[in-house]
């Protein structure tokens, strides 16, 4: 019974460790914050039902979109490459093609009208700064604006993919994937480093990437950090309510609200789940299995040690 009992203790502390102090150092460290549901409750209701048609005339016309931005779907391609855009912005402009299938319709509405309201970073782009967002305001082009921008963001919600058709690396790549490098999966904020056969053309990309990243960290006042790890080091829902709102977990910072929907922010935890832990569900099966392997091998140890000592009690 001895053995019992030293095993009920280390398995007692070992469930207070992992059930009690550690979640309470994780709070201490990382404060708390309950999802809002991607709700976005500060930003106006989209209350105006849009016309496709209209909203195309609008983004290819007096919206001004594809001055900056692409449309890949629509065959729209960059202007300019990355390093171009992010030294004439800071940063490089999307590509719309999946932008009404990502974002949240409301946020969209909000960001073609108020940009630095929309993406919650009014406080860096002030008169005082003397600094202007990259991204112009809409001002609409003569008739209702609130019907204009609806038109807008239903052109945009027509091009898009479905949500279910939309895949995690395609959210990450629109929402995040300008800003944050991934390296364990060579992804960079340029788009994925290609395997090159000579070292020469890897080397001009790699510079490539210096050269966007120096403008970048001009734009943002510091370098966003590789999300590898993230998912690990923060959890899911410190992730998730990060890109929800990032002024309620490190304010302010220069990091925009992302806007993305709810379904949208799913597609980016799992992206970054499959690129920061990609052996979890094999790692679940083989700890089934170990754990049942102990429970046996317990067992077998105890009836052993019962038979060699069984003469000594």
């Amino acid at each position: 019974m001895k053995e019992f009992k030293i095993l009920a203790v280390v398995i007692f502390f070992t469930l207070v460790t992992y059930w009690l102090v550690e979640p309470f150092a994780h709070s201490q460290m990382h404060a708390h914050v309950e999802s809002e549901g991607f709700s976005y409750d500060d930003l106006p209701p989209l209350e105006k039902t849009g016309d496709a048609t209209r909203g195309q005339e609008l983004v290819m016309g007096a919206g001004g979109c594809i001055g900056c931005h692409s449309i890949e779907a629509a065959g729209f391609p960059a202007a300019m490459s990355p390093v171009d855009n992010s030294a004439a912005y800071g940063v490089n402009p999307p590509d719309l093609s999946n932008a009404g299938g990502i974002y949240a319709a409301k946020f969209l509405a909000a960001l073609i009208k108020n940009p630095t309201q929309a993406l919650m970073v009014e406080h860096k782009f002030t008169p005082e700064s003397g600094k202007m967002h990259p991204m112009v305001a809409f001002y609409g082009a003569g008739g209702d604006i609130d019907q204009e921008v609806a038109d807008m963001v239903a052109y945009l919600q027509s091009i898009a993919p479905k949500p279910d058709q939309i895949t995690p690396k395609q959210a990450f790549d629109t929402a995040c994937g300008r800003c944050h490098a991934v390296k364990y999966e060579k992804w960079t904020q340029i788009g994925e480093k290609p395997v090159f056969r000579k070292k020469r053309d890897e080397l001009v990309f790699l510079t490539q990437v210096e050269d966007y990243n120096a403008n970048l960290m001009g734009y943002m006042g510091k370098l966003p950090p590789d999300l590898s790890m993230y998912i690990r080091s923060r959890g899911e829902h410190y992730i998730s309510t990060f890109i929800e709102n990032p002024q309620n977990l490190l304010h302010g910072t220069a990091m925009p609200r992302v806007g993305v929907s709810k379904d949208g922010a799913e597609k980016v935890i799992e992206y970054l789940v499959e690129a920061g832990d990609p052996k979890h569900a094999e790692r679940d099966s083989v700890g089934i299995k170990v754990m049942i392997f102990l429970l046996v091998f317990a067992a077998a140890s105890y009836l052993w040690k019962k038979e060699i000592w069984k003469d000594l009690h």
